[in-house]
């Protein structure tokens, strides 16, 4: 085998298998953010990555906005969203790849409450990896000049 081809085979191959699901065979993260206010408070969001503005959702009750998206080749892949309802606003790294990439896999589905958000164990079926907003009212530092 020439020595450029065993280059290209060793890319190749370490491409596919670089973090299991980030690279030529990437499968596509589903992120699901769902209201959870008991008190039947309708809140907004709305959520950015350094490349897509999501744009603006009312969501009632139960209700919930869904998007999707594959994971950068870096591993880097972030979407944050802004919370707000009455004289409230939070921000939440609702997707960091360092943080989710390994817990949530394709499915990352959150329950919104009025403390933070809760992440599903997907094994049992339950809200229950529960969260804190960011603690910088303007989001995390990596994304503060996005806004």
């Amino acid at each position: 085998m020439a020595p450029l081809h065993r280059y290209l085979v060793s890319f190749v191959l370490l491409v596919c298998l670089r973090n299991g699901s980030v690279g030529i065979l990437a499968t596509k993260v589903g992120v699901r953010i769902t209201n959870g206010f008991e008190d039947l408070s309708d809140i907004n969001v709305q959520c950015k990555s350094g490349d897509d503005d999501l744009g603006p959702h009312l969501l009632g009750f139960q209700e919930f906005f869904e998007f999707n998206f594959e994971p950068n080749f870096q591993g880097t892949t972030l979407f944050f969203c802004r919370f707000w309802w009455g004289n409230e606003s939070h921000y939440y790294d609702i997707y960091d790849h360092k943080r989710d990439g390994g817990r949530c896999s394709n499915h990352c589905w959150w329950w919104v409450k009025p403390d933070g958000p809760c992440l599903l164990n997907q094994k049992v079926g339950v809200y229950e990896v529960c969260e804190k907003w960011n603690p910088c009212q303007q989001g995390s530092e990596r994304h503060r000049l996005r806004l």
